[in-house]
């Protein structure tokens, strides 16, 4: 397996969260965790999701995004 790490910066329009890093991964648990770093504290948040709860975050992003490209 490749070793990558993929991070996820914030929008440079927002003003807010340009600094912001987003990094998702799956956790020895089998979940799914996401991890968001505003560099204001000394530990990023996290959340982790079961594979359910997974999908459906990911079918509502893609729900919002079309929406925003319609």
């Amino acid at each position: 397996m490749a070793n990558i790490k993929l991070i996820f910066r914030g929008s440079e329009e927002s003003k807010f969260t340009e600094n912001t890093e987003l990094e998702c991964f799956v956790n020895v648990e089998n979940e799914i965790t996401i991890s968001i770093d505003d560099g204001h504290d000394q530990y990023p948040n996290i959340i982790s999701l079961d594979v359910s709860t997974a999908i459906k975050l990911a079918k509502t992003l893609r729900t919002h995004i079309n929406t925003i490209k319609a």
